[in-house]
């Protein structure tokens, strides 16, 4: 008898002839995020990992389990041979652990039975293990329709029974999808996007434009403090830090006051992009979401857009503000999101921005700026840290 931990994939299921990579970088994942923790073993057995290790360390461990994406589920699992008699007693022990100090009164058996070779089916395995139970526990009883909890039982090369099964975040393996540089400000939003496009296996790097000293050093020491809360999904990853307040400072002397965002905003476009070039990053991430300030009309988006030849990604361009926020509660960022430090987007801000901007106005003002030597001092000013 052996405790070990399951994790259950989810799309990597459905790679077919890719799969092997698809694991094989999970894997790689699940042992970045444990091994400070340690382990013994790690392997694959029918569509599922499986981790061994010192059970004490096991809560520890499904925790960081939890922040790895690719993983659906977690269950800490107890293994035996295939021996009726064997598995049967794994099986109360199972039910005895999970019922001890709960008001549990129903159960149900779920069997899945991947070594076809086994000589009892499914429903004959759950039948049997079900009257072991009846038979031990005198205050259980079967619901097969809404039981209180499962009794779960995988027949492979080995068999696992378990009752737990906690859900992780899904998604692909961070890295399987190419790599992102993400806006990154001090806001909700943007936190939220580059987690979900990690979800999605874009390994994420950030750069964050501040307008010291217009803002302060603690402006930019919160969204560091989020980006290390991103870290711990994303794993480590390069940070750039822009100060934009000459151009900023250009901008204002030189163009209409209605336009200060926007054309802002196409710098830090430009900007974000030669680093993403440099870099070898293939797209950039923003947390705009349709019609949630001014310069995120879908007018506004189009100019941006115009400014920049790199594809950028909006995974929040459809969400509600509440679903947004759900998800930075949800990830821990939400509470720093809101600490109540300025940002670069409130200096010179204007009155009345512009809501519908249009490309050729927008080009006809940016005449007035060197546009390739701002963006070059920019650059040649940043600096660059690495989050852990």
């Amino acid at each position: 008898m052996k405790r070990v931990i399951s994790v259950s994939m989810g799309e990597i299921a459905l790679k077919g002839l890719n799969r092997g990579y698809f694991e094989d970088r999970l894997i790689k994942q699940i042992i970045k995020n444990i091994k400070e923790i340690g382990y013994e073993k790690i392997y694959k057995e029918t569509g599922k990992i499986y981790i061994e290790g010192n059970p004490d360390d096991y809560p520890v461990i499904i925790n960081r389990l939890k922040k790895v994406f690719g993983l659906v589920y977690i269950s800490p699992c107890i293994r035996v041979d295939k021996d009726t008699e064997v598995i049967n007693n794994a099986a109360k022990l199972a039910m005895k652990e999970a019922t001890e100090n709960s008001s549990i009164q129903t159960f149900k058996v779920d069997t899945n039975r991947s070594d076809k070779n086994y000589p009892l089916k499914s429903p004959e395995i759950s039948r049997n293990i079900g009257g072991v139970i009846l038979d031990e526990f005198e205050k259980l009883k079967v619901d097969v329709h809404n039981p209180d909890i499962y009794l779960y039982i995988d027949i492979k090369e080995h068999v696992y029974i378990y009752t737990e099964r906690i859900k992780a975040y899904g998604g692909m393996p961070v890295g399987t999808s190419g790599k992102g540089l993400l806006l990154l400000s001090g806001g909700i939003d943007s936190p939220v996007a580059g987690f979900t496009m990690a979800k999605r296996g874009l390994a994420i790097n950030c750069i964050h434009f501040h307008s010291y000293p217009f803002t302060s050093e603690r402006s930019e020491e919160k969204v560091k403090d989020l980006a290390e809360i991103l870290a711990r999904y994303t794993g480590k990853f390069k940070f750039f830090s822009i100060n934009l307040l000459e151009i900023q400072k250009e901008i204002n002397k030189n163009c209409p006051e209605k336009e200060m965002t926007i054309i802002s905003r196409r710098f830090m476009m430009r900007i974000a992009e030669k680093i993403a070039n440099h870099n070898g990053y293939d797209a950039l991430i923003t947390g705009e979401s349709l019609g949630q300030v001014a310069s995120q009309t879908i007018q506004g988006i189009a100019v941006t857009n115009n400014s920049v030849d790199i594809p950028v990604l909006r995974p929040l361009i459809g969400m509600d503000k509440v679903d947004i926020i759900r998800i930075a509660d949800d990830i821990e960022t939400y509470e720093t999101s809101i600490l109540p430090f300025e940002d670069c987007c409130t200096v010179f801000l204007p009155k009345h921005p512009v809501t519908k901007p249009k490309v050729e106005d927008i080009k006809k003002s940016e005449e007035a700026l060197d546009i390739d030597e701002l963006v070059n001092n920019a650059i040649k000013n940043m600096k660059v840290y690495t989050i852990e």
